[in-house]
């Protein structure tokens, strides 16, 4: 049975996900995740236990590991999982993205400065250090700006400044996002720097794809149809295929194609985000070497001479050498909605739940807060509250199918009451 090495943090959407596509694949999938390195196999999953902070004393616990049970492949989720996959890659000689890639894919100051080195469209930008305390004085662009701590991924931590005023209360809110413990015990190193970037008006698109050698194969290009012009920028809902004209597709898989390698992603999956101008400039806004996140790759199903298959199997085949040409995205539309959360508090409920599944389209509703949890909205979240998904046989309708379904969702969230400690 062909093995395949994954990384991934203890907990995710998407290793379920991965495990079923290993099944129906005959392929073993051997986890190496953030555990309690002391407990013994916890999980029963006979996972490695490693530290994304700690790279060579991972490397050489996976090498032993795996001593028995040679690998032919590896696929990691998540942005810090791609950083120890792509050295433990190296390690081992598979393909994978190389490492200092994977390392410019989760630092935006590095992955700004390479895509403005390869000569792509770049906005303006510094990087400000978090503990400052005048930062924005003297900006060498004109407001409005957008700022971003380094290290947080999708929209975490992301806010617009049209003026002085702005960007003091929005830095002031980073720092207080980037002290919080949580955040500081992930040591990633980026947890004091702020990256301040010129705002660009247009439209946002995701782009999923694998590079093989080098060569990027788009998956699909997604429309994000709703604007994305701040304060904060909440990724809702993604559809595909695009409804931009084709000559703004082409261009965007160039440039994210042109993006990976200039980064040094050059062999997995990845996950682009893009921006197209009024005049159609592609902005190339980041590149991921992982797969798009969370559930939302129910989103994407594949057809070939074998019948059907998932974003997640396709991956795999690929990670094992195999071709993946044959595998075409389904015909038709799709889209899925990553439902936001509408206010701070506590989780009591959602209703509406089996009306909003009834809805023509629909194929799968899925609450993925859990009772009782505490919830935050954006910049400060770091998830959502779940994920709809439809198709439909244009891009509008598998839309309006999961704007339609939203609507009839009823959510009961109890404000926490502040308690007075004096």
């Amino acid at each position: 049975m062909p093995r395949v090495l994954l990384f991934s943090h203890t907990t995710g959407y998407q290793l379920r996900a991965f495990n079923d596509a290993a099944e129906r694949l005959n392929v073993e999938l051997i986890f190496a995740t953030d555990r309690c390195h002391r407990l013994d196999d916890p999980w029963q999953d006979r996972a490695v236990a490693v530290r994304f902070h700690d790279i060579g004393a991972s490397v050489a616990a996976i090498a032993e590991a795996i001593r028995a049970r040679p690998v032919e492949g590896v696929m990691a989720v998540g942005d810090r999982p791609v950083v120890l996959a792509a050295h433990a890659a190296q390690a081992l000689r598979l393909p994978w993205h190389r490492p200092e890639g994977a390392r410019a894919s989760t630092d935006k100051r590095l992955s700004r400065a390479a895509l403005a080195a390869a000569g792509l469209p770049a906005p303006g930008f510094v990087v400000v250090d978090a503990a400052t305390s005048d930062a924005g004085r003297e900006l060498p662009f004109p407001f409005p700006v957008v700022l971003k701590p380094l290290g947080l991924s999708g929209s975490r931590g992301v806010i617009r400044a049209n003026d002085a005023q702005e960007f003091r209360e929005a830095f002031a809110r980073i720092q207080r996002l980037l002290a919080r413990p949580q955040i500081r015990s992930a040591r990633a190193g980026l947890e004091d720097q702020i990256l301040v970037e010129t705002f660009i008006e247009g439209r946002e698109f995701a782009v999923e794809g694998v590079m093989t050698q080098g060569t990027l194969t788009t998956f699909a290009i997604f429309d994000k149809p709703d604007p994305l012009d701040g304060p904060f920028f909440e990724e809702t809902i993604y559809v595909a295929p695009s409804r931009a004209p084709e000559r703004e597709q082409v261009a965007m898989r160039e440039g994210v194609a042109h993006a990976a390698r200039a980064l040094g992603l050059s062999h997995g999956p990845i996950h682009a985000e893009c921006r197209v101008g009024g005049d159609g400039t592609v902005y190339v806004l980041e590149v991921a070497g992982r797969p798009i996140g969370g559930l939302c790759g129910r989103v994407l199903s594949f057809t070939g001479p074998a019948g059907t298959a998932s974003l997640e199997q396709v991956l795999l085949e690929h990670a094992l050498g195999r071709t993946i040409d044959a595998w075409t995205r389904e015909a038709g539309a799709a889209a899925v909605m990553m439902v936001p959360i509408p206010g701070a508090g506590r989780l009591k409920g959602v209703d509406g739940q089996e009306d909003a599944r009834g809805v023509p389209g629909v194929f799968d509703v899925r609450m993925t807060a859990k009772p009782d949890q505490m919830l935050e909205p954006l910049p400060e979240a770091g998830s959502y509250l779940g994920f709809i998904f439809a198709r439909a046989a244009d891009p509008a309708g598998a839309e309006s199918a999961v704007r339609t379904a939203h609507q009839r969702l009823h959510f009961t969230i109890a404000p926490e009451i502040p308690i007075d400690v004096r």
